[in-house]
């Protein structure tokens, strides 16, 4: 198997000339970025303003931790890897989350004392090293089940890898630190605090590029430690899984000491990430699975018909001599365009436009199509000696477990009754029943989804597992001959949305691991409504035709798309591809692909260059050259395009920008434009938004995420991009992913970050915290242009829908103190205060009353109904707050409910007064 790791894929205005390199942020500055946004929250207009979560839920996410209280198997927390923490307390028929908004919501370990079932532990930052994998803030703790939390230190840590506590202590607890993901960093190790958290040792540390990724305890002498360490990096152009401070420690005094515990394993540059689990049953056994990271590599057999190969060294002479029927079967075999055909590839050849070698080159390195290139992958090792020796259990290579992304998995377990029973988790989950020897699947009944990341087994009955994976939580109850999925929490992992333009309309999303979904705006999670997979793959762009919204393009990682017709079930490929003899498309793990807003036919996509379409995708056609810096050395697509974005206003006017800080604007009949200036360098470009108000207006974000860097880049042009101004304000230091502006409101804006959303009515000047969403990473945002939703794709809590008009009203009317907004119909019954029953509840009218106030928090707002006539009926007082608020009408009139007809609530503050009128029907 060929190598290919399919990986990952501002500052205020400072002087640019100083910014070639961006720095890594320092613990100081992520603690005042969380305070600054714990401020901001509790201060924000916008706390109390509602959003709605439409789902969906039947995919479910990437879980990365299970703990269970072991006094009580039916309590239990599941640990996403960006959706934060839930507790059940009924076997997983409903969860509730009790880590929102503390901290950083990415996850990488939790831990509950087996002492003491009210204190537990959670270590923020995801321990797998995926393009998405978030980085955290250190160490968290709670002492009433998750009610509260206390940061308890280790802001730099970024990724824990496991946290172990004493099983007698709850005080000594132990933490595997792995660090940066794409920097160097010393806050790497294991760690141990002896005092709750209130000050940590780091006792084993290799370097600043090698992190602790397990730890395991010994049952029954908790003096006995063993660590795993992984040296690893990635850069946004490649990832280095391995090297030479990976390795296996022990520990004989409680963690203080480490010693190297690798005899009998292969221990050298190659080794990357390792798993550990020890036996409950007899601890004397240990199990080890290692990502071992060598290539071999071996000539390939001979094959029939022409291989590219072939073409290394072949003459013109020679080339000219090959079969039609050949040469046209290794051209339709090798996926080249379908313009090529033997009879003019050898004219180009003859004419010398190209080289033979190019059909080789075509598919990438002429040189590696010589060998077939293979890793060993996932290695288990098993000792008997409590890790003073290890044993190889296999001789044959585990492939299909891991194939090459073995930096994304890397836990093993064994049963608590049986130590010869032991599972694998990779994109398959395989079970030895023989101490590793032989292997099957156990996760191919009942649809169970694929990548595997954490497990649970009941220590009195290892029949019963509970499985985490990045379709969510599984439950088995017969060793994995059957699983019940447990999907019920809005937990989906966005990339991008969209929407269409049916009534009601219905949301489009792609998402990490589980494809492109679609579902109603209507939707109420696990109520009514449902969502539909119509995709596969990870789910990138999406657009539906706003003719017909049969018609979508859709697609999977690195630039494969497709137009499919969801009516007919009929899909084509559309991806452009390179001509024989220029350098090959590098697309983006999110590889942009637009529809325009002034012709659905037209469709632009981005790889290196942008092509257009005209005619949905049957061909394309190269608008520019490389746009990037050029492409870098390494096992990840980079200098490729990540934004195209078209102005509502004009057509032809399109911005463009890319993984290596560059920004361009393309005018029709015009020369393409780089417009960089006063932009800080070498940052990704996160999104690109035109105005819809003013034709040289531009919005920009950028992020130095994939450099460890977390500060906020939001600019903000008048003059297409000629000159940019930071719009950051008061935001907090958080990466920034999307920025949108209102389609109704110039100057109304909306921001998604790497912890929730934002919303400005000054254009950036100052910004709100969107309450109702949780700190999670904001990936893509769409106002509906007829129902006026704000649609937010987050990466860990799926999708939410926010009504905007109540936003416009308030961004209209901000010279006001007090901002009402329309009322909702009511139904009149005459059953209303009666019961059903008598043990029912007495069946009663309400009317929620919405306003806006910008008066002090003691003052009171009065409110009469008046009669059609104009006619006070009835008033009351109600204490007001600052921002959004609401509350509740009883809908009585003295001590009798309100009758049929037309009426308007007047609200009265100080000299201001404002009506709104409804009916009741």
């Amino acid at each position: 198997m060929t190598r290919i790791l399919f990986a990952f894929t501002l500052l205020l205005l400072l002087p640019f000339s100083l910014m070639s390199q961006v720095q890594p942020t320092d613990a100081k500055s992520i603690l005042e970025g969380i305070e600054n946004r714990k401020k901001l929250a509790e201060s924000s207009v916008l706390k109390n303003y509602p959003s709605r979560n439409v789902g969906p839920v039947i995919q479910g996410a990437r879980i990365v931790d299970i703990a269970v209280n072991q006094n009580n198997i039916k309590e239990f927390y599941i640990a996403y890897a960006s959706g934060g923490l839930f507790h059940t307390k009924n076997n997983g028929i409903s969860f509730e989350p009790i880590f929102d908004n503390v901290g950083a919501l990415t996850l990488g370990d939790i831990a509950l004392a087996p002492s003491d079932e009210n204190i537990l532990y959670v270590g923020t930052g995801e321990n797998n090293s995926s393009r998405s994998s978030y980085a955290g803030s250190g160490i968290y703790k709670s002492t009433d089940k998750g009610k509260n939390w206390e940061h308890i230190g280790l802001p730099s840590s970024q990724h824990i890898g496991r946290i172990v506590v004493h099983p007698e202590d709850p005080n000594t607890v132990w933490v595997a630190s792995m660090g940066g993901l794409y920097s160097d960093n010393e806050e790497r190790g294991v760690y141990k605090t002896t005092d709750g958290g209130e000050s940590w040792e780091k006792t084993l540390y290799i370097d600043d590029k090698t992190g602790a990724i397990d730890l395991i305890i010994h049952p029954e002498n908790p003096n006995l430690i063993w660590a795993s360490m992984w040296e690893r990096k990635r850069y946004a152009w490649d990832f280095v899984g391995n090297g030479k401070g990976s390795g296996i420690y022990m520990s004989t005094d409680g963690g203080e000491n480490w010693s190297l515990s690798m005899n009998g394993m292969e221990d050298d540059e190659f080794t990357g990430r390792i798993g550990l689990d020890i036996s409950q049953s007899n601890p004397d056994i240990l199990y080890a699975l290692i990502d071992y990271q060598k290539e071999t590599k071996k000539e390939k057999e001979e094959q029939e018909g022409l291989a590219p190969a072939d073409f290394l060294e072949m003459s013109v002479k020679d080339f000219l001599k090959l079969n039609n029927e050949d040469l046209d079967q290794y051209l339709k075999d090798n996926s080249f365009p379908e313009k090529y055909n033997a009879v003019n590839v050898k004219k180009d050849i003859e004419s010398g436009a190209y080289k033979p070698k190019a059909l080789s080159d075509y598919l990438g390195d002429a040189n590696q199509a010589l060998f077939d290139t293979d890793v060993k992958g996932s290695v288990i090792y098993k000792s008997t000696d409590r890790g003073a020796t290890w044993q190889k259990t296999h001789d044959y290579d585990l492939s299909g477990v891991y194939y090459t992304y073995g930096y994304y998995f890397g836990e093993i377990r064994v049963a608590t009754q049986n130590p010869e029973i032991i599972y694998v988790m990779g994109v398959p989950i395989v079970v030895s029943r023989d101490g590793g020897k032989t292997f099957n699947r156990t996760d191919s009944i009942g649809d169970v989804h694929v990548d595997h990341h954490a497990m649970w087994i009941n220590p009195e009955d290892e029949e019963h597992i509970m499985l985490g994976n990045d379709g969510g939580l599984y439950i088995t109850y017969d060793g994995g001959a059957t699983w019940d999925h447990k999907n019920s929490m809005s937990v989906g992992q966005f990339y991008t949305v969209n929407v269409d333009m049916e009534k009601p309309y219905n949301i489009y999303g792609g998402l990490q691991d589980n494809g492109t979904m679609v579902g109603s705006s209507r939707t109420v999670p696990n109520v009514r409504g449902r969502w539909e997979s119509i995709f596969g793959g990870d789910g990138m762009f999406v657009s539906a035709d706003p003719r017909n919204s049969d018609i979508v393009y859709v697609g999977f990682q690195f630039g494969n798309y497709f137009r499919i017709n969801r009516e007919s079930g009929k899909r084509q490929y559309i991806t452009p591809k390179h001509n024989i003899g220029e350098d090959r498309l590098r697309f983006n793990w999110r590889t942009p692909v637009v529809m325009s807003q002034h012709n659905p036919d037209i469709i632009y996509i981005g790889a290196q260059k942008v092509y257009r379409s005209l005619n949905q995708g049957d061909s394309w056609t190269a608008l520019t050259g490389d746009l990037t810096n050029g492409a870098k050395e390494g096992n990840v697509p980079f200098a490729t395009i990540t934004e195209i974005a078209e102005s509502p206003l004009k057509f032809g006017i399109v911005y463009v920008g890319t993984d290596d800080g560059n920004v361009w604007l393309m005018k029709e009949g015009q020369s393409i434009q780089k417009i960089n200036n006063n932009l800080p360098a070498d940052l990704w470009v996160s999104s690109i938004h035109p105005s819809e108000h003013d034709e040289a207006t531009v919005y920009l974000s950028m992020t130095g995420y994939r450099n460890d860097n977390f500060d906020n880049y939001v600019y903000k042009s008048t003059d297409f991009g000629k000159n940019w101004t930071s719009i950051a304000g008061d935001l907090p230091q958080e990466s920034v992913n999307v920025i949108y502006e209102d389609p109704k409101v110039a100057g109304l804006l909306y921001i998604g970050t790497d912890h929730g959303l934002y919303t400005s009515f000054n254009d950036g000047e100052n910004w709100q915290h969107m309450g109702a969403i949780p700190n999670v990473a904001t990936y893509d945002l769409i106002v509906h242009p007829r129902d006026l939703d704000l649609v937010v794709a987050t990466h860990g809590r799926s999708i939410y829908v926010t009504d905007v008009q109540p936003l416009h009203e308030i961004a209209q009317n901000k010279e006001n103190k007090l901002v009402t907004f329309d009322l909702d119909d009511i139904r009149f019954s005459k059953n209303w205060g009666e019961k059903s029953h008598p043990y029912s509840k007495e069946y009663l009218p309400k009317m929620e009353i919405a306003l806006y106030s910008d008066a002090n928090k003691n003052g009171k707002v009065k409110i009469e109904v008046l009669n059609e006539e104009g006619k006070s009926l009835s008033s009351w007082e109600e204490k007001l707050s600052t921002g959004y608020q609401s509350f509740e009408w009883n809908c009585k009139i003295g001590d009798d409910f309100i009758s049929k007809g037309k009426y308007e609530l007047k609200f009265i503050l100080g000299k201001e007064e404002h009506k709104e009128g409804f009916e009741v029907k």
